[in-house]
């Protein structure tokens, strides 16, 4: 239906924000009976968070089964050195846990075996929309896993979920509306929001439910302070919709008492080009090349393994750096590597010369220092007597430097010379709220906060490493899983 024109202000269901979760939990309870609004904070034709501008790749093996790796990445992802004690509970039957395990933060693993059991169901639900999925390509040459996509990306998501919305009687739109804070009753459920609309004019909204699906906080550069470190002012959204997520959803659940979950200082980080104007500008060649700091020094090995599966890491590093900035150097002997230009997605030319010293000037670094390095890596380069192979590791290891490099070691020696500037990006944080395998959010005593749910982002299952191919998968199944739950409430 249409927008904030509306003057109803009570609903079954109030969803905030609209990317995949918020639009699939939207229409979920939509479809099971609900009158239901959507607060977002972005205008009409910018909706759909960060939805909108990703691949939006599923780690899914065909269409009836994830990925033969995918719980098994997650087990490995899940948090530093849990207390073995507690997690021994695990095995237990929900009523026979602890409470202090239900609130801890740490990844259910009900949960993710949920999502994966959801998944299929969610991409066939997603069909029915008229979206078509297939293993699309991808900006890596190489890949770990098995990734499908829809065709379109995820704004083919965002533009077939919108305009089901737009025309359904039951559903509301609010837009340019940020929700600030949740109303409860007497008895503690969840019973509205207050939140700021055009104008900054105060608006409250009733409802039995509350979806919360407005994302992290990679728009808010406090919040990113606070848990990322100083570093984070060098950090910008990898596209426009992350500027829009500015952690309100998880900070005004933490204030009536939600259990946090997820790693708060850390996010799914991708390298880009900092000139570019376009969306998620990825800078994914490096491996066989040399990743060079400001100070003309390389600072990390550029090649431990597959990209695909290293790059997060190693864009953190780039993250430490003076100025978080890096540079991708390469010689001529990049064009031997076929389709390199897949892995390459800003459309600013690079910096390029026909020497060291004027690549240098280009990057302004120290010459000197520049060449210096780059002269002790070719002396440290072994001899290649096989055909260079880009698409599997080769073991072609330097050898004597203090940081050496793994693989598609080759030196750096034939002109043209050129070199592709590197910042971090911010896909999304990993910080967000703890919930159960139906959405709904838990307490810090392990309770269920009654009519409160997050889906997507606001829910917190990722740390330390993104589990690649997986955001826009979950987003899309706690998103079905808390508009079920929500009508289902409701009807009971």
């Amino acid at each position: 239906m249409s927008n904030n024109i509306s003057t109803q202000h009570n609903f079954d269901t109030i969803v905030v924000g609209s990317g995949i979760a918020g639009l699939s939990a939207a229409i979920t309870a939509q479809q099971n009976g609900d009158n239901v609004a959507i607060v977002e904070r972005a205008p009409p034709d910018e909706r759909g968070g960060n939805t909108r501008y990703t691949e939006s790749f599923w780690r899914m093996k065909n269409e009836n089964e994830v990925s033969e790796d995918f719980e098994d990445r997650f087990a490995e992802n899940s948090g530093g050195w849990p207390d073995l004690s507690i997690l021994e509970d695990l095995v237990r039957d929900k009523e026979n846990q602890p409470a202090v395990l239900r609130s801890l933060g740490v990844v259910d693993p009900n949960l993710i075996a949920t999502i994966a059991e959801e998944a299929p169901k969610a991409l066939k639900w997603l069909k029915t929309f008229g979206i078509k999925f297939d293993f699309l390509p991808l900006y890596f040459l190489s890949q770990s896993t098995t990734r499908m996509g829809p065709i379109g990306g995820g704004l083919a998501l965002v533009d077939a979920l919108g305009k089901y919305a737009d025309e359904e009687e039951k559903i509301t739109w609010f837009y340019e509306t940020a929700a600030r804070t949740l109303i409860q009753d007497n008895f503690g459920s969840v019973t509205g929001i207050k939140a700021i609309s055009k104008n900054n004019s105060p608006l409250e909204l009733k409802a039995n439910n509350i979806i919360l699906a407005c994302g992290g906080f990679e728009g808010n550069p406090e919040m990113l302070s606070h848990y990322v470190g100083a570093q984070a002012q060098f950090i910008r959204p990898v596209s426009r919709g992350g500027h829009y997520n500015r952690g309100e959803g998880i900070k005004m659940a933490l204030d009536i008492g939600a259990a946090p979950c997820g790693d708060y200082g850390s996010f799914h980080a991708q390298p880009v080009d900092p000139r570019s104007k376009d969306w998620e500008p990825v800078v994914l060649n490096y491996s066989y090349g040399l990743l060079i700091n400001d100070s003309g020094l390389r600072f990390t090995d550029e090649a431990p393994a597959l990209v695909d599966s290293t790059y997060e890491a190693v864009t953190r590093i780039i993250m430490q750096q003076r100025n978080g900035l890096a540079y991708a150097v390469f010689d001529k002997k990049l064009d031997d590597i076929h389709n390199w230009n897949a892995t390459v997605r800003t459309r600013v030319p690079p910096l390029e010369s026909d020497t060291l010293e004027g690549l240098a000037e280009q990057m302004k670094i120290d010459p000197a220092e520049f060449l210096n390095t780059v002269t002790e890596f070719n002396s440290a380069c072994p001899e290649v007597n096989t055909d260079f192979d880009p698409l599997t590791p080769d073991g072609l290891r330097t050898e004597g430097l203090s940081i050496n490099k793994s693989n598609w070691s080759r030196p750096i020696s034939t002109p043209p010379f050129r070199a592709w500037p590197i910042i971090c990006s911010n896909c999304f944080t990993f910080g967000g709220l703890k919930i159960d395998e139906n959405a709904r959010v838990l307490n810090t005593e392990g309770d269920v906060i009654p009519g409160l749910y997050a889906a997507g982002e606001v829910a917190g299952i990722y740390y330390r490493t993104y589990t690649g191919a997986t955001s826009v998968m979950r987003g899309a199944v706690t998103g079905r899983l808390a508009g079920a739950d929500a009508a289902l409430r409701r009807n009971n």
